[in-house]
């Protein structure tokens, strides 16, 4: 049963590639694809790039073109939620799209003609990666904090959006308007819903873990290239490593 991982940037797949046995790319759709077996398990690397359409056209072409039948996406998101900090794991229980909006055709927030606006990750696959994410991160050493603290891992409802939310009042508007709705989100990012809708037209199960690189404010904002690159990439390596190490 082949395994997708999909990533909105290279650095957030960082060196698996290299991992892989009989690795092989393959161009299609105007993207690269890695192939191969990684830890006995059958994988396709993918890049979705960045925003809600690039990422459901990977998604896409991952299920039609490659066959794959379980997607995990793995990169960095803002925090809104409490108590969610930088260098923290957020494991995706579901997707709800905070930029859409079709009022008063329909509820906001809700995607028209599907009847809901949440999109849950798949409960089987989310168990096993909330499970991998706190031994990876165990593993990986704690590697950032800015509150000397041990990072976090956090399970929760993830808010994408084709928007990078980064100022406070931006952030506490939508966290405002998410909850008049009755969503209450650990974190902001620009792929996962698409992902999720997409996975849910098909029946692919899909689950999401983020490195939380930023509070989606003013506060603690940290070098964004040198904390992909030195932090996320560690730990969705360590991570992924115990997730496909645990699929059967």
């Amino acid at each position: 049963m082949s395994l997708a991982i999909l990533s909105a940037l290279a650095e957030e797949q960082q060196g698996i590639f290299e991992q892989l046995q009989q690795p092989r790319r393959v161009l299609h759709a105007g993207r690269e694809f890695g192939m191969g077996i990684w830890h006995g398990q059958t994988v396709v690397l993918a890049l979705s790039r960045i925003g809600k359409v690039a990422a459901a056209t990977t998604a896409t072409a991952l299920i039609e073109k490659f066959g794959v039948q379980r997607i995990v996406f793995t990169g960095v998101a803002g925090g809104v939620g409490e108590g969610v900090q930088v260098g923290d794991v957020v494991v995706a229980s579901g997707f709800v799209q905070h930029d859409m909006d079709a009022a008063p055709l329909f509820p906001t927030f809700e995607v028209p003609l599907y009847g809901r606006a949440r999109f849950d990750c798949d409960s089987a696959l989310t168990a096993m990666l909330l499970e991998a994410a706190r031994a990876g991160v165990s593993s990986a050493g704690g590697l950032f904090s800015l509150h000397q603290r041990a990072p976090q891992v956090h399970c929760g409802l993830v808010a994408s959006g084709d928007r990078f939310v980064s100022a406070a009042t931006e952030a506490q508007r939508l966290q405002a308007a998410l909850r008049a709705g009755g969503f209450d989100a650990l974190a902001v990012e620009m792929e996962g819903a698409a992902v999720a809708q997409v996975c849910h037209d098909y029946g692919i199960p899909f689950a999401v873990v983020r490195t939380i690189s930023d509070r989606a404010d003013d506060t603690a904002h940290v070098d964004f290239p040198t904390f992909v690159s030195t932090v996320a990439s560690r730990y969705a390596q360590a991570i992924l490593t115990e997730f496909v190490q645990r699929l059967g």
